[in-house]
């Protein structure tokens, strides 16, 4: 299941960068990446939570670290309009958005990094970053 939700991401993040030549829709493009990083994050908290092998979330750290990086490219002018969630603020404090994402993906890469270590402990302060990266964008930059 891991490799699926990696794979999948990584194919998003291929799409993410013709999205706008091919008139892809940003807001489907956005949205389906944002359902396999909540899938890919719970599958992460459940090894975590039942003390499975951590090196098995090496890809999935790699994936969620790609859509950190992709997401803010997914929310070009006018793409508010329409069946999305996005909050307005993510237009007018654009930098604030693009650091919120810049943390996620750093979470990502610390998770990539901890379970390619067998770290532990890591990897659950790596899971904590990630959901309080979640978190912080959704409070912000997430209609309710």
């Amino acid at each position: 299941m891991i490799r699926t939700l990696g794979f999948a991401a990584a194919v998003l993040v291929g799409l993410g960068g013709a999205a706008q030549a091919q008139g892809i829709d940003p807001i489907n493009t956005r949205q389906t990446g944002l359902d396999l990083l909540s899938g890919t994050f719970a599958n992460v908290r459940n090894v975590v939570a039942a003390n499975g092998d951590v090196k098995t979330l090496e890809a999935s750290g790699k994936a969620i670290q790609r859509w950190g990086t992709l997401m803010p490219s997914l929310f070009p002018p006018g793409s508010d309009k329409g069946a999305t969630k996005a909050a307005p603020a993510i237009w007018t404090d654009n930098a604030g958005f693009q650091t919120a994402a810049a943390a996620l993906a750093s979470a990502g890469g610390m998770l990539a990094g901890s379970a390619k270590a067998g770290d532990v402990e890591a990897v659950k302060a790596s899971v904590k970053a990630i959901g309080d990266a979640c978190g912080a964008c959704h409070k912000g930059y997430r209609l309710q």
